[in-house]
């Protein structure tokens, strides 16, 4: 059962002590933190192939499945059946309601729910995978603060150890089991990444007084977890204790200036992370493309190169498309690969016979996609494993099939914002470490992990909480 509504004075209290967290904390890099780093497996569902984490929310905390969003501007979750004894809303009209972003304010739901209340803030619960989200009329839903909590990272960087619940609460938007559909089996609701000031990083930094860092080590295995680390730096250490951490380049994360909440009169900058690849190339070769594509526009937005576990394959703008797959059909042509090209199978257009490819302890042993960031000399090298999907042809032998699929005409995400040129799916950061330093703003990268003789399994989680 819900807490009934605090009186007034206190009221006012519990929130501006929130505003005084959150706006006055000092700055992540100069303080000493509260506890250990957090950590989460990250787990991909087999039928829907969405990334999964699980953190622990409600008095008394309960773990939680949450689709891991990147570019996510907050996390949300059902709260059609949520029970706490902790939480409560955020009120309009007050600072954290300016400071939350709220969209705006719930008035005369009388009903002491979570999903109810009078004027409370409320934020837009989105779903990715349901394309009629935008059209629901429950897209609105209260904004709450409650306990919030993960498992946490111990001083040698290598296993996760025991739960510990935050000692302050955390702001996340409420949602209805409409705005469920589409997501994996299990999952209640969705935790957001992003750039916003309420994403799951910020918050933790904030709070928490951590660096201003998270990472992400997305498992290639079909049984076995990756990773997510927030609030540290280092040391990753994963199988054998290779630390991650070491093997990094960096390049630096965009802006784009228009986001998907701007309007004609109103730019409001991109949650989502994107980096700035210059050119591709594809065994050794520079494709020759329209290279304007690859810029943001600062008009629209449209153009540039985003990371996301919302597509599970990377997409490319149709004339990218087509240069890269006819560079990568000319290059598997000849010597030393000598492939020639079968039956594709969809959603891809470019496949091979699965017997006809050489395999190493890099995957499949096909042409290298590089795509080269803002200097000649940092390259993001996508290999055989995570170029390269396997695909059970039927009344046939199996195939492998380059996984990047185009991007075609598809329903855009806003009628003021662009789409991008290019949006790195999960699949090519696959066993990839990627490190997202908010403080600087900038990424590192390690291409594949395999060559290190390691994978984003290997990391050693604890068996059980405490």
């Amino acid at each position: 059962m819900a807490m009934p509504k605090l009186e007034a004075p206190l009221l006012f209290f519990f929130f501006f002590f929130f505003v005084f967290v959150f706006l006055l904390a000092p700055t992540p890099s100069r303080a000493e933190t509260f506890g250990p780093p957090l950590v989460s497996p990250v787990q991909k569902d087999p039928s829907t192939l969405q990334y999964i984490i699980t953190a622990y929310l409600r008095s008394p905390e309960e773990p939680t499945k949450l689709f891991l969003d990147l570019g996510g501007s907050y996390f949300w979750i059902n709260c059609d059946d949520y029970n706490s004894s902790t939480y409560r809303h955020i009120p309009c009209t007050t600072l954290l309601d300016e400071f939350v972003g709220c969209f705006a304010c719930l008035m005369n739901c009388r009903d002491s729910t979570p999903n109810c209340g009078d004027s409370v803030c409320v934020l837009k619960p989105e779903n990715p995978f349901d394309p009629t989200s935008s059209d629901n009329s429950n897209q609105y839903a209260p904004a709450l603060v409650d306990y919030f909590s993960m498992l946490t990272l111990d001083n040698t960087g290598s296993i996760g150890g025991l739960s510990s619940s935050s000692p302050f609460t955390f702001i996340f938007s409420c949602a209805y089991k409409e705005n469920l559909r589409g997501l994996a089996g299990g999952v209640t609701g969705s935790a957001g990444l992003g750039r916003s000031r309420i994403s799951i990083p910020v918050q933790a930094s904030t709070i928490f007084h951590y660096p201003r860092y998270f990472a992400l080590c997305l498992s290639g295995s079909k049984t076995r977890p990756g990773a997510a680390f927030i609030g540290t730096k280092g040391p990753y250490k994963f199988g054998r204790g290779i630390d991650l951490s070491k093997s990094l380049v960096y390049t630096p994360l965009l802006l784009n200036p228009v986001g998907k909440y701007s309007y004609p009169d109103l730019k409001k900058p991109s949650d989502e992370y994107f980096i700035g690849v210059s050119s591709i190339k594809v065994h050794g070769k520079v494709v020759a493309l329209n290279r304007s594509l690859l810029a943001i526009d600062s008009g629209n937005g449209s153009g540039g190169t985003k990371l996301s576990t919302v597509v599970p394959f990377t997409q490319l703008a149709t004339s990218i498309y087509k240069a890269v797959t006819e560079a990568f059909v000319k290059a598997a042509a000849s010597s030393p690969f000598n492939l020639t090209a079968a039956k594709p199978a969809q959603p891809f257009s470019v496949c091979y016979p699965a017997r006809n490819v050489k395999t190493t302890r890099d995957g499949p042993t096909v042409p290298a996609i590089e795509l080269v960031m803002h200097r000649n000399d940092v390259v993001w090298k996508i290999l055989g494993s995570n170029s390269m999907v396997r695909v059970a042809m039927k009344g046939g032998d199996d195939v492998l099939c380059l996984g990047f699929v185009d991007a075609g005409v598809k329903p855009r995400t806003s009628i003021f914002a662009g789409d991008p040129s290019i949006v790195i799916g999960g699949y090519q950061m696959e066993d990839n470490f990627l490190q997202f330093d908010l403080e600087s703003m900038r990424l590192g990268f390690s291409s594949s992990v395999l060559s290190r003789g390691t994978n984003c399994a290997s990391f050693k989680f604890a068996a059980k909480r405490g």
